[in-house]
């Protein structure tokens, strides 16, 4: 059987930086096809995707979803080590990518290398949904797979994607949801001029600062059971000509929310626009959507999932849905339980990414564990 931080290893050493896949899944093909898995390459532009299934055509389809690609690493000065050769040192392994999310990835194979050696004759189906996506526009990956997947009528049942969702320790936190992304791109006009003649013009700074105010002030919702509330927050503002002497004539302003199920794409929009009228601006604003928040209810997978974790690690893990966004977002309206179960992410993105090796371990026993307890059905789904 493949070790877990050797296959680790050979995946950080192909500099996979989005939309890159630099053979991240042709290695895990070669691993898998002696399983009996079925590999479809599925290329979108500059994008590669992965998707591999193997078992019962009629039994329930567990899928492991991830993403080959990572960002960059930077200025390779400011690391340790390089990037994008693995280096261990006291018992962390180092380079881009060992949290997120290729220590998901190797551990994912192992963890089915073993399940499928053990318990060839499953009753089921276990896939593989790999993009190289995930880090850049998202738009040629997840999404484009899933619409192949209904157009040949495929649906999955049980989805984990191996985000980094821990924080701790593995598995003390497993992510059932993820909050919407909304960005809006607010134009507010005005009339440009001369400093010291502000009767002939018209600020447009000045002239939304009391409206951006109340966009903070405004309380979205309250949240609830399974989400924080709702979050306002203003990421850009950009005005004027860069000369000390000119009234700007136009007022650029980037904001975001990430919001709970409380409030929808349209609940928001409606109540921006209603805000930004009461102050009389002249604007335009476009919006882009990067998600709508999802929720896995308590069943089959999140049981098999928390006792899995439970009989690796001793602990209870917590559900949450904090965070950011996921692929999960673009799986999820399918009609399937997706779950976020990955390494700790204290260094995703960072100088220096690393994770813990035993840690590596422990994740190919609880993936391993995760089927297991799913297909021998005897999880309860509450």
């Amino acid at each position: 059987m493949t070790d877990v931080v050797e296959l680790c290893c050979k995946l950080i050493e192909k500099s996979s930086v989005t939309p890159e896949d630099a053979g991240c899944q042709e290695l895990m093909k070669e691993i898998l096809a002696p399983l009996g898995f079925h590999s479809t390459t599925l290329q979108y532009e500059d994008v590669t995707n992965l998707w591999s299934c193997i078992g019962q055509p009629d039994g329930p389809l567990f899928v492991f979803a991830g993403h080959t690609d990572v960002v960059p690493s930077g200025n390779t000065t400011d690391w340790d080590h390089d990037p994008f050769k693995p280096t261990i040192v006291d018992g962390q392994l180092y380079g881009r990518g060992t949290a997120d999310m290729k220590g998901s990835l190797a551990a994912m194979v192992v963890a089915t290398q073993r399940f499928i050696k053990e318990k060839p004759d499953f009753d089921g189906r276990i896939g593989y949904l790999i993009t190289s996506d995930e880090e850049g526009p998202a738009i040629n990956g997840t999404v484009k797979v899933m619409e192949y997947l209904k157009s040949e009528g495929i649906h999955i049942d049980y989805c984990l994607v191996g985000e980094p969702s821990s924080t701790q320790h593995v598995g003390d936190v497993v992510k059932v949801g993820r909050r919407g992304s909304l960005s809006g791109y607010l134009k507010v006009k005005g009339i440009q001029g001369h400093v010291a003649y502000p009767h002939l013009a018209r600020n447009p700074v000045h002239q939304s600062l009391v409206a951006l105010k109340a966009l903070c002030d405004e309380t979205w919702d309250e949240g609830n059971a399974y989400f924080p509330p709702t979050t306002f927050q203003i990421a850009n503002a950009n005005a004027g000509t860069g000369a000390s002497n000119v009234i700007p004539g136009d007022f650029l302003i980037n904001f975001n929310f990430r919001f709970s199920t409380e409030n929808s794409e349209s609940s928001l929009k409606q109540r921006v626009l209603k805000i930004l009228d009461e102050h009389d601006l002249e604007y335009e604003i476009t919006w882009s959507l990067s998600g709508n928040p999802f929720l896995t209810e308590k069943g089959e997978l999140i049981a098999s999932a928390s006792k899995a974790i439970a009989q690796v690690t001793g602990k209870e893990p917590e559900l949450s849905t904090s965070g950011g966004t996921s692929d999960g977002r673009f799986i999820a309206p399918y009609g399937v339980q997706v779950i976020e179960l990955g390494p700790t992410n204290a260094t995703i993105h960072k100088v220096n990414e690393n994770t813990n090796v035993a840690e590596l371990y422990q994740l190919v026993d609880i993936y391993y564990q995760i089927l297991v307890n799913l297909f021998s059905g005897e999880c309860p789904t509450q």
